[in-house]
């Protein structure tokens, strides 16, 4: 029996994470910056642990913060998926802080206050339960992110933190000017009093229409999500994977929240959206091949799981909801097992370009082991977490083919089906790459007058160290525990989609509130 939850608790989501970074910026010592950045993120787990478990049997949670006036307020709103989703976030996170203290990264200035209020900003999206409060906390989140992706001041990732700052502060304006285009349709920008409005009302329709949009781009779907492959993999390994699992995550969960509540019917800008993810999932896969970076073809596979995910949203039932759900949840816990194992192997050899690298599977096997079950997982392999988030994918599909909308089912199959043998032969050359060929070597000059000098091997005693891969296999033997205990994690699936799209128990809980 799990002791009821207080609603009032809610806010400790955000306010611990901003307590935590704002005691860094004042005692700024390497001890307590360590013990903030890793216990932060493990009470954030506990607590999302509570929240699940609580809500197995008990309805949503809603807590209105700073209410003088009827709907007017700061509102936190709990269910099984906004609890399920900071669990995966709050693992995800701690992983890469773990990495980033590892690694040495934690030393720069501000880092660690840095990730905790990137933390309290992606807990307060995932609790909001109103759309001016999602920009805001989006917001929250946005601003640690502009420093954290320069953080180490070289040329090419302030270059590229403009571009960042660029998509992010055009995609931010668009979304608060789709915000007060629903404010002056529908006269809130509750979700609970938008419940079925974007149904009801065509031109509340279109104004949630800008906001989906806006979502759209900082998920980064096609076609514009060519800043994504850009942008991360120029991030070091620690940072990519705490942006993975957070910043498309939040943006496609927000998208899953806003139609299960707002679009009764169905969406009526489906048809366009359709082909939009079905192109999403293709361009991700087939773009994986045309690169000699590592993290570059993970930047194109976190484009096609994306697509993936949004797949569960077009398909619209409960079975796909729940099919998303799962394969966000694999592909969080993925990707930073593969982000974190090449931020070992980047931080170890100085490189991630497959020109720079060859041999590991002579020298450091067991590093190319846990690389291999994360590729096998992003193409759907067994004995990983893809499989299921794949055949979850499929099985909706093929209802709504049989079921529903032939046309739309079956489309969406053969995506997910030439996806999987895109992804597999890009996959499968970067493998090759890395794995086989000669040896590693090193340049060693014979003339410091000329700089002339001669490639000699690396030497022996040059191995990834356990204490860096540790993160990144810890990552992916949680993918592994997924596919051999997936029974114990679908029913936390299942009803997170059920509490999705029970849209009266949502609403009740914040007008009882």
């Amino acid at each position: 029996m799990i002791p009821a939850v207080a609603p009032s608790l809610l806010p400790l989501f955000v306010v611990i994470p901003l307590l935590g970074a704002g005691l860094l910026v004042l005692a700024r010592q390497r001890a307590v910056e360590v013990a903030l950045l890793i216990a932060v993120p493990i009470v954030m787990l506990l607590g999302s642990i509570w929240l699940l478990l609580y809500h197995r049997t008990e309805p949503p949670l809603s807590h209105a913060v700073g209410g003088y006036v009827d709907m007017l307020a700061i509102p936190f709103v709990s269910d099984s998926l906004s609890a399920l989703m900071l669990l995966v976030t709050s693992i995800s996170t701690l992983a890469a802080s773990v990495f980033l203290v590892l690694t040495g990264e934690s030393r720069y200035r501000f880092v660690p206050p840095l990730v905790l209020l990137l933390t309290a900003g992606v807990n307060g999206a995932l609790l909001t339960g109103d759309l001016f409060n999602l920009f805001v906390w989006v917001e929250v989140m946005l601003m640690p992110s502009y420093a954290l992706i320069a953080v180490t001041g070289t040329w090419r990732r302030l270059g590229i933190g403009r571009l960042f700052v660029l998509v992010n502060l055009l995609t931010s304006t668009i979304l608060v000017i789709g915000v007060g285009f629903v404010y002056g349709t529908a006269g809130t920008v509750n979700l609970a009093a938008l419940a079925g409005a974007g149904s009801e009302n065509t031109v509340t329709a279109a104004a949630l229409a800008v906001v989906l949009l806006a979502l759209a781009v900082k998920g980064g779907m096609v076609p514009v999500h060519s800043w994504l492959p850009r942008a991360y993999p120029a991030t070091s390994a620690g940072i990519m994977a705490l942006f993975s699992a957070l910043h498309t995550k939040v943006a496609l969960y927000a998208m899953y929240r806003i139609t299960a509540i707002a679009f009764e019917d169905g969406l009526p800008f489906l048809s366009v959206l359709v082909v939009l993810v079905i192109v999403t999932i293709l361009v991700g896969a087939f773009s994986t091949a045309g690169t000699n970076r590592i993290r570059s073809a993970m930047g194109h596979q976190m484009v096609a799981g994306v697509g993936h995910i949004l797949l569960g949203l077009v398909l619209l039932t409960e079975v796909s909801f729940a099919a998303g759900i799962l394969y966000l949840v694999h592909h969080v816990v993925t990707m930073s097992a593969l982000l974190l194992t090449t931020g070992a192997i980047e931080h170890t050899y100085g490189s991630g370009h497959l020109d720079h690298l060859s041999g590991l599977a002579r020298r450091d096997p067991w590093t190319m082991g846990i690389l291999a079950l994360g590729l096998f997982s992003l193409v759907g392999l067994p004995p990983t977490s893809g499989l299921w988030g794949k055949v979850g994918l499929m099985r909706a599909s093929a209802e709504q083919a049989t079921a529903g909308d032939a046309l739309l089912g079956w489309a969406a199959l053969a995506a997910v089906v030439i996806a999987s043998v895109a992804s597999l032969l890009g996959l499968q050359r970067l493998w090759r790459g890395l794995a086989w060929g000669e040896d590693m070597t090193v340049y060693r000059p014979d003339d410091p007058t000329t700089g002339r000098g001669t490639d000699v091997p690396l030497p022996d005693d040059v191995r990834i160290p356990w204490r860096l891969l540790a993160p990144g296999a810890a990552m992916m033997a949680l993918s592994l525990a997924i596919f051999v205990w997936i029974g114990a994690l679908l029913p936390a699936v299942d009803s997170s989609a059920a509490d999705l799209l029970d849209v009266g128990s949502y609403v009740e809980a914040v007008m009882n509130e």
